[in-house]
């Protein structure tokens, strides 16, 4: 189950809930016999555990999880904390959390944070621990500074997702260099020389990583490093950057986009400007979004398992949760190249 702890009051109060006492007296039994039965226990007559269960179901009754859960030491919940839910990843990172938490039995509070900044993060963690949850999971996909002083106030275990692998937290991410090694690789083998690379915003560690992979490959191969363009993830950034891009004196064969909508704004420009993808100019993103295979034409692109990235986080943080000692792992994802249609040879002159 996921809950958004950021949903604002003003619905209707909810009706009371039946106690366990209203079961007892409607049975006609001990509230301690009503327990027995709430937790299954075979020590109650089948006539007696009828009549409670019929009580129970007349008068809704739910069994109080919360409160048994207290006397064990856990509140069955975690916190999933984001900067920035629209994104792809972060949303489809979430999901997958709340797949694998509620699996294995525990609500998900989503507390999204509206500035990366150290302060806000502490008081996320803050609030969060005052929700009464076992542990959190923080998608730090922007730099806020160090996190010592949060995790020491906090103390509740602690999983990264999308961050520093240098952070001294257990850490789980998509391989973002080898993500993008697969792309430049491949058009590479296409003939590609000229590459531009279209990066997300410099305040994020994917974007980054990305970037860093991108020059680290062209100095490998010998070639010439074009300046980055630097965009913020979407498609209109995207269309900017690849007008911007065509209007220079060196128009590349090939542009690299750090994410699937800032290269659909970039395909976009390249129309616009009376040329062909990928006859006159080859594009490959990151991401592989839903619908990349319909953009025009359908979109080359590295496949990110954020879904993996999803439950090995949340299997880490469950872990940590029943006592297991922390050993900072650094999980890295693996990603895989999707061949589509934007991508070609490089055209002889």
């Amino acid at each position: 189950m996921l809950i958004d702890s950021t949903t604002s009051p003003g619905c209707s109060a909810p009706r009371a809930r039946a106690s366990i006492n209203d079961v007892a007296v409607q049975a006609g039994v001990s509230a301690q016999t009503v327990s027995r039965v709430a937790n299954g226990m075979n020590n109650v007559r089948p006539a007696t555990r009828e009549r409670v269960l019929a009580a129970m179901q007349s008068l809704n009754y739910r069994p109080n999880s919360a409160a048994r859960n207290l006397k064990a030491g856990r509140f069955r919940s975690i916190g999933f904390v984001t900067f920035n839910l629209a994104t792809f990843g972060n949303e489809r990172t979430l999901s997958a959390v709340a797949e694998a938490s509620e699996a294995a039995g525990y609500t998900t509070t989503l507390l999204p944070v509206a500035d990366p900044t150290q302060l806000d993060v502490a008081g996320a963690f803050g609030r969060l621990e005052e929700q009464a949850v076992d542990g959190i999971i923080l998608v730090m996909s922007a730099e806020v500074g160090s996190l010592d002083e949060i995790s020491m106030t906090v103390g509740l275990p602690l999983v990264i997702v999308d961050s520093d692998a240098h952070l001294p937290y257990t850490v789980v991410d998509t391989d973002q260099e080898q993500g993008a090694r697969l792309a430049l690789q491949h058009l590479f083998e296409l003939g590609h020389r000229d590459i531009v690379h279209v990066s997300g915003p410099e305040s994020s560690y994917s974007a980054r990583r990305r970037a860093e992979a991108y020059r680290h490959a062209m100095i490998e191969h010998e070639l010439a490093v074009l300046p980055v363009l630097t965009g913020d993830w979407s498609a209109a950034s995207g269309l900017e950057l690849g007008r911007q891009m065509l209007a220079g004196d060196r128009v590349p064969t090939a542009v690299f986009a750090a994410n699937d909508q800032m290269a659909l704004g970039v395909m976009h420009a390249i129309h616009d400007h009376g040329l062909r993808v990928p006859e006159d100019i080859s594009v490959i993103g990151f991401d592989d979004v839903d619908g990349a295979a319909e953009f025009w034409p359908a979109l080359t692109t590295v496949h990110q398992n954020l879904d993996e990235v999803g439950r090995q986080a949340a299997t880490l943080l469950l872990a940590l949760i029943d006592g297991e000692p922390d050993e900072k792992q650094k999980i890295l994802v693996q990603t895989r190249l999707v061949v589509r249609d934007s991508t070609g040879e490089v055209r002889a002159d």
